[in-house]
């Protein structure tokens, strides 16, 4: 494993290849949350850097990380723990923005923008935003209420992350580690440990109520969705909100039923042989017996953690799909 980890100064005229200790740390979650590394350098009277200094790592010639240092912490052995964070931090962010007539990626497309951030591919989400005022928010939230707009709209749901420095927006269905006939399988042999729990006790709803106070009736609209079988296996579980203008509610509340209508299930594998190319968002192969249910499906990883030390790849995985809810 060849591991190619760079750090420029703090005048962006130098780039330094320090001394790494192993155990390097890289670490990303789906939702509102940058991607992070953590790395141990040794130093000496050539390495300068500081924060906000720009730090790349490869591995095996894969680009995994680009960001920039925010953290350092020192010891009397002269070794530097430093903590990095993609572009994404930026998004920790708080302002006020209001917006009319736009998509979740016309919005992201803005907010790259606004705060300079580089944008990559941005994937249409086609859901219009009639209008939206974010006051006093971080804009990572406002990102997120946009993407869970389009999620409850439409059914689909979107991943943002850092690309190597790209700020990317990409639907599910392009998130597949690997391709057709050679995707990235996870089983028995390449997963150490599981955690596996299984309930409806959280974000399962087998009845949807939404209404909407229609100011031209007078009236309160009310629009219901509800599944009577699982109602008598379980009780009556109920959503409910409020529909907003330019929203269909019949199919905001047939959408919402489908994502939560169904026994909620979190799984977690630990010490997985890594690959460079999983990471938060990713859609893993998945072939493993839980005792009550066997698996054999796509499963979206909600939070990634890779570890690179003495030549060996570990990753932890937390995963969702189907009834696997984080």
């Amino acid at each position: 494993m060849n591991i190619e980890l760079l750090i420029g100064d703090e005048t962006g005229t130098q780039v330094f290849l320090p001394v790494v200790q192993e155990g390097i740390e890289w670490s990303t979650e789906r939702r509102s949350t940058p991607g992070k590394l953590v790395f141990k350098v040794i130093k000496d009277d050539i390495l300068s850097f500081s924060e906000g200094s720009p730090v790349r790592m490869k591995v095996d010639g894969d680009p995994v990380f680009f960001g920039f240092v925010f953290k350092q912490q020192r010891s009397r052995e002269r070794l530097i723990t430093v903590t990095a964070y993609d572009q994404l931090r930026y998004l920790k962010n708080k302002d006020t923005k209001v917006y009319e007539n736009k998509t979740a990626a016309q919005f992201i497309q803005m907010i790259a923008a606004d705060y300079a951030m580089n944008a990559g591919i941005l994937e249409d989400t086609r859901y219009v935003i009639a209008s939206r005022v974010e006051e006093n928010t971080s804009l990572f939230e406002m990102i997120e209420n946009a993407l869970d707009l389009t999620l409850t709209n439409t059914g689909e749901l979107f991943v943002l992350y850092d690309d190597f420095g790209r700020l990317t927006l990409k639907n599910l269905s392009s998130m597949h580690v690997g391709q057709e006939g050679a995707y990235l399988l996870i089983d028995e042999e390449t997963g150490e440990n599981y955690d596996y729990t299984s309930g409806i006790d959280e974000n399962t709803y087998n009845r949807v109520k939404l209404t909407y106070d229609n100011e031209q009736s007078g009236c309160r609209d009310v629009y219901i969705a509800q599944d009577s079988s699982n109602m008598n296996r379980w009780g009556i579980l109920q959503y409910f909100d409020t529909v907003s203008d330019g929203e269909n509610g019949k199919a905001k509340a047939d959408a919402l039923l489908s994502l939560y209508n169904k026994k909620t299930r979190s799984l977690k594998l630990s010490n997985v042989l890594g690959d460079n190319r999983v990471r938060a968002g990713s859609l893993v192969l998945i072939n493993l017996d839980l005792g009550d249910v066997k698996l054999k499906n796509f499963m979206l990883v909600e939070k990634c953690s890779h570890t690179y030390g003495e030549g060996v790849h570990r990753m932890d995985l937390t995963l969702r799909g189907g009834e696997f809810i984080v």
